[in-house]
This record gives C-alpha cells, structure tokens and sequence, in this order.
C-alpha cells in the first residue's frame, strides 16, 4: 500500500484518501497500484456496498500524474522509453477502466483541483459514478499544455459531452468550476464546502447500499447555488468555432469573433502544443465512435508514439522542470503540422494480440 493512500471500510462503504498534498495527490505508480489493489479486493467483498474516494486536502482530489516522474524516467531511456513509464501509463489506464465499470456506486468528491489523471479516477461510469462538485472545485484537463493530449479516457468523456464542449476543453486546456462541470456531464451533483462536515457525518451514519441516494437527496437543494455556466452561455460560440474543419480554421474562428471568451481560447491556444492540439483533434473524432475500452487502447498507443517524439518530455521541461514557459514545440506552428505527422500518432505500436491493455473489454 501506497503511503500517499489510505482506505478503510466503514458502515459499508469502502473509503480511499489521497494524501500527498504538497503534490496535489499527483499519481505516482505507487498509488495507481494502491487504488487499483483496494478496488479489486473490494469489488466482491459483501461488506462492501459503495466506494467514495476524496482527498486529505482541500486543496485538490487529484492534479494528474507525477509529470516529474514522466520527464525523469522518460528521459533516461532511449527514444523516451521505460520499464516504469510504461508500467505506469499501461496500469493507469486498467484502473480507469475498472472505476468506469465498478460494478458498485463509486463517489467522486471532487474538491478543489481535479485535473488530468485526477479526472480519470473520479469519472465513473454512468451505471456506478456520483461525481460531486463544490465552488472549490478547478477542473481541467491541460495536457496539451505539457505537449500531451487528453488521456485518462478522455477520448470517451470529452468526445461525449454536449456539441464541441469537448473539442474547447481538450483543445484548449483551460480550467473550469462547478457549474461548467454539470453543464459539461462531467460532474452531478453539487454542495458548497460548507457541507461538507455535514456530507462526511452522512457517510458515516448511512450504510454503504444506501449511499449514493442519500448523497443525491442530500445535495438536491443546494442544485440552483453552483451558479450560472460560462459554457452554456457561449455553447454557441463554442459549437460554431470548434466545429470548423481544422485547428487552425477554429482558431481564425475565434480571432473572427473577437470576444472576451473567444480571445481567452485563442490566447491559449497559441501556448500549446501545435501538434498535440492537432492530434487531440483527430482523437476526439476518432474517440466518439468508439467504446471505453478501445478509447483507452487508443491512447495508450498515443502515449508511446509521443514519447518517441519527445513532444511531452519538452513541455514537461519548459513548465515544471526548468520553469522558462517556453517550450520549443516541434514542429513549432500549426502550418509546419501535417497530416503525415498526425497519422503517425495513430500508427498500431504492437499487434492486437500483445497490445497491453489487449484484455479490457
């Protein structure tokens, strides 16, 4: 067991705490292997009816994976490659499969930040997930800030929210509260942080069976007090300029339309990853017609063919190691992107009969 991650069984429920705070509880392999343990000896125990899974911290349920960790030891290896970093993305994406489909309520207290690999483990399958927000919560999913692509599932979750929400969230990395989560389908419920002693005494007194209905009802007055959502209110805008046929066609889009929250997209559309904003692309398209476990396939493959080129390993540099915020991106314009190099991306790495994640169904 990992020492950043606690469990225990109360009155049913089978409570997971992250607890590396000074990190944000970003996933080592440690603890991807001490959540994926706890939740398989769970899964058939009779003394446990529901999972819940928040944080020691308000300060987040879960920032990603350790970034530092993927920079060191995919860089120690030729072409980025690792035993470790292999393990970790191969076992991390098994785990997001098995919460999708825990054959159990799984509760996501998503507190504070929840961003990347953070929003893989709280984003359980509609037939087992409560996903709770409060005013606390910064969602996100900024991998193509590090010069990666939305991973975790999120092929499948970001290519099935509401019209070309998915597309503006994956494209352009930036954060969102409560209100825009709901509106997203990537939350449902919401309490304000002032509820929280309340929900955590719920949880103690209701058994396990019982929880996920008691948490709904629990939480039904405090609906109307998330707020208005930014993205319902730019759906429009959203739908128009992310629809249009190519990366940069969205981003002329959103020059064109010259508002406050267009400018705000364009502007961070220009600090990402060129090639990784254009893959994303072709993976959301590709992401919606497929089912959760070939989405997580693809993305492994995804993720071996971007440490080869080294896209993340540079990004992961410019923002978290040497801290200049100027990532060299390669190639360095969306107009030097070609289709040649996106479609490597999606090139099968192993057959099917050795992919790793070849037994998730």
């Amino acid at each position: 067991m990992s020492e950043h991650l606690h469990t225990r069984v109360e009155h049913g429920t089978g409570i997971i705490i992250l607890d590396r705070p000074k990190a944000l509880n970003s996933l080592s392999l440690d603890m991807v292997r001490a959540l994926t343990a706890a939740l398989l000896a769970w899964r058939a125990d009779p003394a446990v009816d529901a999972v819940l899974i928040k944080s020691s911290s308000e300060k987040a349920l879960c920032a990603g994976g350790d970034i530092r960790f993927f920079h060191q030891v995919g860089s120690a290896g030729p072409q980025g490659g690792s035993a470790l970093l292999e393990d970790f993305f191969t076992e991390e994406y098994a785990l997001n499969h098995l919460i999708h489909f825990y054959p159990k309520p799984y509760i996501a207290l998503m507190d504070g930040v929840v961003m990347g690999g953070g929003m893989g483990i709280a984003q359980g399958g509609p037939a087992c997930g409560l996903r709770i927000v409060t005013e606390r919560t910064r969602m996100a999913m900024p991998e193509v800030n590090i010069g990666l692509f939305p991973d975790v599932g999120g092929s499948h979750f970001l290519s099935h929210a509401p019209g070309r929400l998915g597309d503006y969230l994956g494209l352009t990395g930036l954060t969102i509260g409560a209100a825009d989560a709901l509106y997203g389908g990537l939350a449902d419920v919401f309490l304000p942080s002032a509820q929280l002693e309340a929900l955590h005494a719920l949880v103690a007194a209701t058994p396990g069976a019982q929880l996920a209905a008691a948490i709904r009802t629990f939480a039904a007055p405090f609906a109307d007090a998330a707020g208005a959502s930014a993205l319902q209110a730019e759906r429009a805008l959203i739908d128009a300029c992310f629809g249009a046929a190519t990366v940069a066609d969205a981003m002329a889009a959103l020059e064109r339309d010259g508002s406050p929250f267009a400018l705000t997209a364009l502007a961070a559309m220009r600090q990402r990853s060129p090639l990784m904003m254009c893959v994303t692309r072709e993976l959301l398209a590709r992401g919606a017609a497929l089912d959760v476990a070939d989405c997580l396939r693809m993305e492994r493959n995804l993720v071996r063919r971007n440490f080869e080129h080294g896209e993340v390993l540079e990004g992961v540099r410019a923002l978290v190691i040497d801290k200049d915020n100027a990532p060299l991106w390669n190639p360095p314009s969306l107009e030097q992107v070609t289709a040649a190099m996106v479609e490597r991306f999606f090139e099968p790495v192993w057959p099917d009969y050795a992919h790793p994640l070849r037994h998730l169904n």
